[in-house]
């Protein structure tokens, strides 16, 4: 690559695996210049980026991992997709939010309501 530095970025779950690394390691006690360095040697990352790992568990402790997401298409009514649409620019949040948060709760409340149970 002729000397060509190639930046890949770590994907969520791979961030949430690195940042919980490094809070483990500086709850163990170990100092945040050793623990990037251990990061950074486990992950294959640069001792920088070790750090900012590190940096982050330091001001928000462990992360949650991202759940694994799959594309789910269906057919709604148009009124329907254009109240989803809007309510999801209103609280500025993506469709697949307003629609994920929709789709907990109505499963919840059947779970709750489910006479078989």
């Amino acid at each position: 690559m002729n000397g060509d530095r190639v930046r890949l970025r770590s994907g969520g779950g791979e961030r949430a695996e690195r940042v919980n690394a490094a809070a483990e390691l500086t709850e163990a006690g170990v100092p945040a210049a050793e623990a990037a360095r251990v990061v950074a040697a486990r992950f294959g990352c640069s001792v920088r980026q070790g750090r900012r790992y590190v940096n982050a568990a330091a001001a928000r402790g462990r992360v949650q991992a991202p759940e694994a997401t799959v594309v789910f298409t269906v057919k709604l009514p148009v009124r329907l997709a254009a109240a989803v649409r809007e309510h999801a620019r209103a609280s500025g949040r993506t469709i697949s939010a307003v629609v994920t948060q929709a789709l907990e709760e109505f499963l919840a409340e059947g779970r709750r309501n489910d006479p078989r149970r």
